[in-house]
């Protein structure tokens, strides 16, 4: 962060120069685009000035809480250093927020695709587990969970559930969740008591508008059908579901759970085009990392990411060596301090890759 910054000061000092020329004010644009760009890094340059300060002040309460003799100011000092860390480390969060690159897609909404792997009817019922545990988190954060599509078993787990959720920051906090969930329990439908090992596949996809992801009609198959439930059973009598079949990616899409055809239609069309969008965006990962020299992670599926061991109450995310033991709570929604550390990993990864 330190060499970010030294570029900043130089930059800054490059603009000046530029706005102490008499030639900038015969472009008016460049000097508007010019002033712009001076006031985002004089803003960022204040924010590192009184994180020094900060940093000033709390070297000297340490040095005092150290050599003082006097009980009552060591404890002044020591009360202090506690409010100056603080101060310290919200500075030091805001820069890391304003140093890290943009993801442009950090405010889009998402497509969370929930499938069961390996695991048989015990990877269902944790996919439903799971999907339970997003929605309450996003209850929590006042998010909008839509079902999209779901393929649900007779004892109430799912093969498949994709939903969208909609709300501020939405992509940022969840993105990193994409990956295989391992889970580690007794199977409800286990007698001997023996301990199952299970996986379970989520991808979340930033949900793309219409005009940002070109689909031609003629690429297109698309089938009507009866819906149908667990067992085959039918749970419609007209021909509502959608199947929507992308000709040259081959992606096929499947809606069954609105009774309007329309509206199965539009929900199919927009997690195609989140499937669309996760294509290309591979194709570019891959093409960059040919360049970059530090990764900060491909969020590629088969990447076991997390292991959740119920017998131990445990949650280890592996990708950060983070270990919780609450999974009660976290299972509940209470995924803040995962989500939160995640996403201040990986932003440090960013930052670090951005400045080699």
């Amino acid at each position: 962060m330190t060499d970010r910054i030294a570029q900043l000061q130089e930059r800054l000092a490059e603009l000046d120069a530029q706005i102490a020329s008499p030639e900038i004010f015969k472009d008016q644009a460049r000097y508007r685009e010019v002033m712009k760009e001076r006031s985002k890094v004089s803003a960022i340059l204040s924010i590192d000035e009184k994180y020094q300060q900060i940093a000033t002040e709390l070297s000297d309460a340490e040095a005092m809480a150290r050599h003082e003799t006097d009980s009552e100011l060591k404890a002044m000092a020591e009360e202090e250093i506690s409010v100056l860390k603080e101060k310290a480390e919200a500075c030091r969060q805001e820069l890391e927020n304003l140093l890290a690159p943009k993801d442009e897609m950090a405010d889009k909404s998402v497509i969370m695709e929930i499938r069961a792997g390996t695991g048989g009817e015990e990877a269902a019922l944790f996919a439903a587990d799971l999907f339970r545990m997003y929605s309450r988190f996003a209850d929590i954060k006042g998010w909008k969970v839509e079902v999209m599509s779901e393929s649900a078993t007779e004892l109430g787990g799912f093969k498949e559930i994709v939903c969208s959720i909609d709300g501020e920051g939405v992509y940022e906090q969840l993105k990193w969740e994409s990956g295989v969930h391992r889970v580690q329990r007794v199977p409800a439908t286990e007698n001997s008591g023996r301990i199952h090992t299970s996986a379970v596949t989520v991808a979340v996809l930033p949900e793309m508008e219409e005009t940002e992801i070109e689909i031609r009609q003629e690429d297109l198959r698309i089938d009507v059908m009866r819906s149908g439930g667990p067992g085959g059973q039918s749970v419609n009598t007209t021909d509502s579901a959608v199947r929507i079949t992308h000709l040259p990616s081959g992606i096929v899409v499947h809606c069954q759970d609105e009774k309007s055809q329309i509206k199965n239609k539009a929900k199919a069309m927009r997690i195609l085009r989140a499937r669309l969008y996760e294509i290309e965006e591979a194709k570019m990962q891959a093409e960059r990392s040919q360049e970059r020299k530090s990764q900060v992670g491909s969020g590629d599926r088969s990447e076991r990411i997390r292991t959740y061991n119920f017998p131990q109450n445990r949650l280890t995310d592996h990708r950060i060596d983070l270990t919780l033991y609450k999974l009660d709570l976290i299972m509940e929604g209470d995924l803040e301090e995962l989500v939160s550390a995640l996403v201040k990993h990986f932003r440090q990864l960013a930052l670090a890759g951005s400045l080699q």
